[in-house]
């Protein structure tokens, strides 16, 4: 299968760009996959290809830019010249712009591919009814927000045009199968980037590092996190360093930098800006706790999930999203009340505090993300591009096929532990 994957991609500052890179680099591992044609955004960098393993071939076509009313164009042109068997659209709503024409515009590529008649899934990591339009830095006007709702619920029927309509929430699945009548939904979770070996939950000498990993601004608000931590100092002798890793919301441009100069007087604070690929085992492996500073949540989060892959206890507001991937995929951490200081505060000391609790917190996320490796996740995605091809050429239907190849795959799970039983 020659599979086109339109995504941004590093080093792209981009939504869903850390996303796109575990996607092409699991997906080039599929005995399926023959070629992949990377459909990217412009940078002037070039695309972070640096993988170990051997793979199959990835071909770059560098042919969009957020906000361009060009982007179709450009995107359906990569298509044509490349002419894949299949496209994966790695979106959510403010994937090809945060302008309203750019922005509608992109999401209906899907439509246009399914329409030439091109096995087409679309990954949507939001839906907008899931949205808080204003702690996303969208809009606070009420009949803006109705305009939006309206927007996204036209341009939601367009995407679900896609042959399968991927989402990594199970409540998401609900809602669009019940308010859109739709049957062509998918849960495919967002699955754990890496699965490195199992740490030793032993933190580096000196400071304990708090940290927080993302993009600020919108409802992700660093504030809670340092003045949380300065309660922690006031009351105890913990020797903590804050940590906040990532950039900016495009949405809040020069947001960090207030911050930065607001608390200046705070000790041991620590900004990193942009976090390449390679430094992110680093910043996640020295941190003692990785905090949640959300007002609201906008989908499944990358950050759980990296935070699992490195065996990290987690600090997180009881909210949203964050609450039911903890509870469907076996997270676990210390909650606290979104945007409430002395809450969090005690949500970090009773982690810092307490090894066994944090180590007992670490081993259980590390033991959520192996359940889901990024190789399992990619490995369903082309059960369904099977699936779609399969029901295109005969009259069965793409939700039988797969449930035939998870029987399969569970048979031959079985057949293999039955081996080894044996073998021992």
């Amino acid at each position: 299968m020659k599979l086109a994957i339109v995504t941004a991609y590093p080093p792209s500052k981009v939504t869903l760009t850390e996303y796109g890179y575990h996607l092409v680099k699991h997906f080039r591992l599929q005995k399926e996959v023959t070629e992949i044609v990377l459909i990217t955004d412009k940078t002037k960098e070039a695309k972070d290809l640096s993988f170990t393993e051997d793979g199959c071939k990835i071909t770059v076509k560098e042919c969009w830019n957020f906000n361009s009313y060009k982007n179709v164009f450009g995107i359906m042109g990569a298509i044509a010249d490349t002419k894949p068997d299949a496209v994966l659209f790695n979106l959510q709503f403010l994937k090809f712009g945060d302008k309203k024409v750019p922005a509608a515009l992109g999401l209906m590529l899907p439509l246009i591919c399914k329409l030439k008649g091109i096995p087409t899934i679309s990954l949507l990591h939001n839906i907008l009814e899931q949205v808080d339009l204003e702690n996303a830095g969208i809009t606070k006007n009420n009949f803006l927000k109705k305009a939006y709702n309206f927007i996204g619920s036209t341009l939601t029927k367009v995407v679900l045009a896609s042959d399968v309509l991927a989402v990594t929430i199970s409540k998401y699945k609900n809602i669009l199968e019940d308010k859109y009548n739709s049957r062509n939904v998918a849960l495919i979770p967002h699955g754990a980037f890496e699965t490195p070996p199992e740490p030793t939950y032993e933190l580096p000498k000196g400071p304990k590092q708090v940290m927080a990993f993302g993009k600020f601004g919108t409802y992700k608000k660093v504030e809670v996190l340092i003045e949380a931590v300065e309660i922690i100092r006031q009351r105890t002798k913990q020797d903590i360093e804050i940590v906040i890793a990532g950039t900016d919301s495009p949405n809040t441009p020069g947001y960090l930098n207030e911050v930065s100069k607001k608390y200046n007087h705070v000790d041991q604070l620590r900004f990193t800006g942009y976090v390449a690929e390679e430094d992110v085992p680093v910043i996640f492996g020295d941190s003692a706790v990785v905090v949640f500073p959300y007002t609201s949540t906008t989908g499944s989060s990358g950050v759980l999930h990296q935070a699992g892959s490195y065996g990290k206890a987690v600090a997180l507001p009881d909210l949203g999203d964050l609450s039911i991937l903890v509870k469907e995929e076996g997270y676990r951490g210390e909650f606290f009340e979104p945007e409430s200081a002395e809450s969090l505060a005690d949500a970090i000391e009773n982690i810092l505090t307490y090894d066994d609790y944090r180590e007992e917190l670490s081993k259980a996320n590390y033991k959520a993300a192996c359940s889901l490796p990024m190789s399992d996740i990619t490995q369903m995605y082309v059960d369904y591009f099977t699936a779609i091809q399969m029901a295109k050429s005969g009259n069965v239907s793409i939700d039988t096929i797969i449930a035939e190849r998870e029987k399969e795959r569970e048979m031959q799970k079985e057949g293999e532990v039955a081996s080894e039983l044996i073998a021992k």
